[in-house]
């Protein structure tokens, strides 16, 4: 069985949800930021970088909330519920680039905001990260469109990822000039699978 280590206040809440929707079988330990919002130590003893989301199953050990969706798709997804089969390869890249985006170019500008807000100081980094905010949300409300999902009208595995940076995005108060970007989240957080995420997972 598939265990995941989950940090509470954090990117994998979004890893339940993945195991919600998917229906796997699951056990879930929680961690406790410490005074300073870190990661307790005990997750170097499950990986060395000492990060959450980690997955483990049998020998293997596997973080990365990329890798780590691939693996349940593949372990889970026999159906392509939430993802275009191999086959069609125009669509799979496409998928996968969304799949990929949040971490791999959205995560980095929003974090910049985040410590500035928490009063980090910088010369010259509130105005990358503003730019690179509005870029970045600009993008996903251009993808999105009159869509209800990333991808189209249905769901998929690269929702969890762009679900997860637009409610970063809505936390530190950047989406007031993108309201579909509002309305898609709360398509996101009203699925019942989200619900029973947070059920076991913050609440």
């Amino acid at each position: 069985m598939i265990t995941l280590h989950h940090l509470r206040i954090g990117r994998s809440l979004f890893t339940v949800w993945q195991l919600e929707e998917l229906g796997a079988d699951y056990d879930l330990k929680v961690y406790l930021r410490d005074a300073n919002f870190r990661a307790p130590a005990e997750l170097k003893e499950i990986h060395p970088l000492g990060k959450s989301p980690v997955i483990e199953e049998g020998g293997l050990v596997l973080s990365e909330s990329g890798a780590i969706t691939s693996y349940l798709l593949e372990k889970f997804d026999d159906q392509n519920r939430f993802a275009p089969p191999r086959g069609d390869l125009a669509a799979w890249a496409k998928f996968s680039q969304w799949l990929h985006y949040p971490e791999g170019s959205v995560f980095a500008p929003l974090l910049i905001n985040m410590l500035l807000a928490r009063g980090g100081e910088h010369e010259g980094l509130a105005s990358f990260s503003a730019k690179e905010i509005s870029l970045h949300l600009g993008h996903i409300a251009s993808q999105l469109g009159e869509n209800d999902y990333i991808l189209g009208h249905d769901f998929s595995a690269a929702d969890f990822g762009i679900a997860y940076v637009v409610s970063l995005a809505d936390r530190l108060g950047q989406l007031e000039a993108y309201p579909s970007l509002k309305q898609y989240l709360a398509r996101c957080t009203q699925r019942p699978a989200f619900a029973r995420a947070v059920e076991k997972a913050v609440e």
